[in-house]
């Protein structure tokens, strides 16, 4: 009797640690661009077949035909369960994390989003790894840079004809400066643009680039584009996922996904949104090769427009307990490190 239970006891303790490893998780992986938006499309469904080879089937994800929540409620729709992970614009955030606003910051980018998706991680890492304590973040990154539009024949190339448009802008930064410089400003979420450029509601734009300009259906609407010597700015995503489904999954089987996530799938996102970016400007001409340079004039006075929000930054990261001094030098310095 004592051999058998001892056998028996062994069997069980056996299969306890087996358990985790065999176990076989599901990840529901919100997205809330529209559903044939590249990242919807391609690059997540691709992350997500990795993950499943790596895991040898243990791990298995999908992603919902329509976001569950709006862009504001992506972190929260994670941190309830509603889905196990999904991406978040962090500029929508910024009362929550400061940090990956880092590359948020006016003037501080290149026209690599690659480039700029590596050190934005590698600030991340070295400057606020743990800022995501609610959820267990996978990967952040930085898109091709926003771009000045005109959505009239005529090109906006001066501060003058900046200030005299009213600007459809992406709310934060952008809102900020366009504001600043004294142009009529509506801003919406870049999901709410099409509805406010289409109907002629503004007669310019300010934060879209190519990429948006074809997933937001806004080519036909828009007329010119405006080129600077310097990007003007660029924005930065988060993928999170759940802590407790996050703890799901093996030790082992964390490993793969954070080997094909982090930096690795942060460069997959640039690259795609360069490429689909340049495929536009390509396409449309006017929009390319046929841009307007901007007076130097109106750069310079976009420039001191965003120092003030630089600052701003500075001060907030450092109240939050981040080197902001040292993340913005460390990120612009490896910015231009790393780019073409």
């Amino acid at each position: 009797m004592k051999l058998k239970l001892t056998a028996g006891a062994a069997l069980l303790l056996a299969t306890a640690i087996a358990t985790p490893a065999m176990a076989n998780t599901r990840l529901v992986v919100n997205c809330f661009w529209p559903p044939q938006h590249f990242t919807c499309s391609v690059i997540l469904p691709q992350w997500l077949e990795d993950v499943e080879a790596a895991t040898e089937g243990r791990v298995r994800g999908n992603i919902p035909p329509r976001s569950v929540a709006p862009p504001p409620d992506q972190l929260a729709s994670v941190e309830k369960g509603i889905v196990d992970a999904a991406i978040q614009f962090n500029g929508l955030i910024g009362n929550r994390v400061t940090g990956p606003l880092v590359a948020m910051n006016p003037f501080v980018g290149s026209e690599d989003a690659p480039a700029m998706s590596q050190a934005l991680w590698e600030t991340n890492q070295k400057f606020f790894p743990d800022e995501f304590d609610t959820v267990h973040l996978l990967t952040q990154w930085v898109i091709t840079p926003a771009q000045l539009f005109s959505t009239t024949d005529t090109p906006v190339t001066t501060l003058a004809d900046f200030a005299s448009r009213k600007v459809w802008a992406l709310p934060g930064p952008l809102a900020n400066m366009a504001a600043e410089l004294g142009a009529g400003v509506v801003s919406t979420p870049a999901v709410g643009s099409n509805e406010v450029i289409s109907r002629g509601v503004v007669d310019a734009h300010l934060g879209m680039s190519g990429d948006a300009l074809m997933a937001f259906q806004l080519i036909p609407y828009t007329k010119s584009r405006t080129r600077f010597t310097q990007p003007i700015y660029s924005t930065s995503f988060s993928l999170v996922i759940n802590k407790d489904k996050w703890a799901e999954i093996s030790p082992g089987d964390q490993a793969a996904i954070t080997a094909l996530s982090g930096p690795v799938l942060g460069m997959k996102m640039g690259a795609k949104w360069d490429s689909v970016g340049a495929m536009v400007y390509e396409k449309e001409t006017h929009l390319g090769a046929g841009a307007v340079p901007a007076d130097p004039a109106f750069e310079q006075a976009l420039i001191a427009a965003g120092a003030p929000i630089t600052a701003a930054w500075v001060e907030a990261a450092n109240k939050a307990g981040i080197d902001g001094q040292g993340a913005l030098d460390f990120y612009m310095q490896r910015v231009r490190e790393l780019s073409k």
